[in-house]
């Protein structure tokens, strides 16, 4: 088989990660932006089924992927990939990239994650693995000079890795690290969860915060309630 012309090269794939506890406009915007910014067709949002960094999630793995699903089915350009809720065990982002580079050892990969995330690197299941297996996008509000705290471990990486083009990241699989700005959104999941648990006008507050699928799922499995 005659290899890839350039002008039909596969596209390169996105991934946004998370628990999506659950799922809100913010994660939405996030990964629209970030898709927006790189001209990308689509991003892949990835549902983690058992989160190594932060307490267990407040909803089951399955609730957690359905209302996912129930958010993106309108929006064009985002869909999901499950394979971390069929994964058993921790759900390590080394884990899934590998997965990924395994299906496709050429093809641009990418990995969306805020700048607290990113400054938080270090402490990641085999981290120095990961820019061997993915580009980092780094989404980042307006002004924000994160790099300018960064742990030591991350300083020589950032200075040698780090690029503002975003057509550097599609000129090879891996390796780069590029900032991307998002708007700035102040929603939590942790604050909805416990807004609907505290119920009445915090709950409709929340729910403003979501999709209305989203939110109708929430109601009709009481989940979250206290």
């Amino acid at each position: 088989m005659p290899p890839l012309k350039p002008d039909s090269a596969p596209p390169p794939i996105a991934l946004l990660g998370g628990t999506f506890d659950p799922v809100h406009d913010g994660h939405l915007g996030l990964a629209r932006d970030a898709r927006r910014a790189l001209a990308l067709p689509q991003v892949l949002l990835v549902p983690a089924r058992d989160p190594p960094h932060r307490p267990p999630p407040g909803a089951s793995a399955t609730h957690r992927l359905a209302m996912l699903e129930l958010a993106i089915a309108p929006l064009s350009g985002l869909a999901v990939d499950d394979r971390e809720i069929r994964r058993s065990g921790k759900s390590y982002t080394v884990l899934t990239l590998e997965e990924f580079r395994a299906g496709d050892r050429h093809r641009p990969l990418m990995f969306i994650l805020g700048a607290d995330a990113f400054r938080g690197l270090p402490r990641w299941h085999r981290w120095t693995e990961i820019l061997e297996l993915a580009h980092l996008v780094v989404a980042a509000r307006p002004g924000d000079p994160f790099d300018s705290a960064l742990p030591d471990a991350l300083v020589p990486l950032w200075q040698d890795r780090r690029t503002t083009e975003p057509a550097d990241l599609a000129a090879s699989p891996a390796g780069r690290i590029c900032v991307v700005p998002i708007m700035a959104r102040d929603i939590s999941a942790s604050a909805i969860r416990s807004a609907i648990a505290r119920g009445g006008d915090d709950a409709l507050r929340a729910r403003a915060l979501m999709p209305r699928a989203v939110w109708d799922y929430i109601a009709a499995h009481r989940l979250y309630a206290a």
